[in-house]
């Protein structure tokens, strides 16, 4: 399929992590050795997911399953969100609808409040113990001004054996009551992550390969920003998917590990 290295140069490299990495808590064959070749070819990389577990979770599982990462490698939306925040709103009282991984993020950096009358910013994120009392105190304070953010905006979160609603549902139930829009999502596809992974990378979006398995979170923030990419087929996105679908990959292949075969030797 290849007549010549897509990545014969050292080059920013984007990867997915569930789907495109590792499914259902286990390594896909092929990818640590794919790494392995990027680094090994001096391609700078980051890894993007819009699950908002501490960037500690993420290394401890990636080197767990025979991945050697640092911090600086690993991209989650809560980080994408507290970047833009502090930039943007750095006094901002918040508060976040979403479980303890997003409040442990947060609370480093700005001051919680249940008050609707003080409140700044409303973050909706996954929330496993979402209630009534949750969605009013979001409903007041948004009707009184706040802003409305969001760490992602995906509608499930898939799980071992199925899936489960994610952001996008609490983020359904905000606009729902109040007719306002979310105004920032954080996670893929915004150019929000875009811009914190070249910062990390030290590249432009056109020297960046971004390798996923999802047509409209993964392909389309790297289609957006000019970079070029690879969907693997090892997660969401089936073959027969791509027959109707708005947003077309550059390049298609069945797993990651084909990816190690598509990059020089530098």
């Amino acid at each position: 399929m290849w007549s010549s290295p897509l990545v014969a140069r050292p080059r920013g490299i984007i990867f997915d992590l569930d789907g495109t990495i590792y499914r259902s808590g286990q390594l896909i064959p092929g990818a640590r050795e794919t790494i392995e070749r990027m680094r090994k070819g001096a391609h700078p990389l980051v890894f993007v997911t819009n699950a908002i577990e501490p960037v500690t979770e993420h290394v401890d599982k990636l080197v767990g399953l025979g991945v050697p990462v640092n911090p600086d490698e690993i991209i989650n939306s809560a980080l994408v969100l507290v970047h833009h925040l502090r930039r943007e709103m750095p006094t901002a009282r918040v508060f976040a609808i979403g479980d303890p991984p997003l409040w442990e993020q947060l609370a480093p950096h700005f001051r919680f409040s249940e008050d609707p009358s003080e409140i700044d910013v409303v973050i909706a994120s996954v929330d496993r113990a979402f209630d009534y009392r949750k969605l009013n105190i979001g409903f007041q304070a948004l009707r009184r001004g706040a802003r409305f953010w969001a760490t992602n905006a995906d509608p499930t979160w898939p799980q071992v054996g199925g899936e489960i609603p994610d952001a996008g549902a609490i983020i359904g139930a905000l606009e729902g009551c109040t007719g306002r829009k979310v105004e920032v999502v954080a996670g893929k596809p915004s150019p929000l992550v875009v811009q914190v992974a070249l910062e990390r990378l030290g590249r432009t979006a056109r020297e960046c390969l971004l390798i996923g398995d999802s047509l409209q979170s993964d392909i389309a923030m790297g289609k957006q920003a000019g970079m070029t990419t690879v969907l693997v087929l090892t997660g969401v996105t089936a073959r027969a998917d791509l027959e109707c679908a708005s947003v077309q990959p550059d390049y298609v292949v069945e797993s990651v590990a084909e990816v190690g075969r598509m990059v020089g030797d530098g």
